[in-house]
């Protein structure tokens, strides 16, 4: 008999890596997948419908809204982003683990409907580095550059309605932290208690 899956949320401010560890984790993972989001902001090179995201415009997206489609939603830089509510109960019943890569309102939200959420926040081990990460994507001007800064400045003093804190400064220890995460609460009495029912029935008999 195995267990429902454990929800997670993982927040960061951008350039944190957030993105690349989760990947990581969830290819090093079993029974662990992420969820893929809905956003209205537009593709940029190299992602992929259905892989990064769900590419909708802003009135499809209101609609999944009004027919409460989302377990969360929020508004980033001008653009909407949701998670889709049925496939993530879906995963969990099925005792798969689920990671919502989002920022710290939607990781708020999501912990005030499912209090059993476990929240992770990656921050960066300083600021200089954070800057030079997001001057390395080549994507964005200047202006851009220095309004993420001063997001991200913001975002990282939401650190404390996480439940982990992990620095990614060397990313391989970074993401044996994350597995640890992953592994300790697959390891809880909760978990365990579904998973190894056959075997306490046997031993307690």
């Amino acid at each position: 008999m195995s267990s429902t899956g454990t929800l997670y949320t993982v927040s960061a401010p951008s350039g944190a890596g957030k993105t690349t560890l989760v990947a990581a984790l969830v290819e090093r993972s079993t029974d662990l997948l992420v969820s893929v989001s809905h956003t209205t902001r537009a593709i940029r090179p190299g992602e992929e419908e259905g892989v990064d995201y769900h590419f909708i415009d802003e009135k499809t997206f209101m609609d999944m809204l009004d027919r409460a489609d989302f377990l969360e939603h929020a508004r980033v830089f001008g653009n909407l982003y949701g998670t889709s509510q049925l496939w993530v109960e879906e995963q969990l019943r099925a005792g798969i683990d689920v990671i919502l890569e989002i920022d710290w309102q939607g990781a708020q939200q999501v912990k005030r409907l499912r209090p059993a959420t476990r929240a992770i926040f990656i921050l960066p081990p300083s600021r200089e580095t954070l800057l030079q990460r997001l001057t390395m994507r080549g994507q964005d001007d200047d202006g851009i550059i220095a309004t993420r800064m001063a997001e991200a400045v913001q975002e990282m003093s939401h650190y404390v309605t996480s439940d982990f804190l992990i620095v990614n400064d060397n990313f391989e220890q970074a993401l044996v932290d994350m597995q640890s995460v992953v592994y300790s609460q697959r390891l809880s009495t909760e978990k365990q208690r579904e998973t190894l029912a056959p075997l306490l029935q046997q031993l307690l008999a």
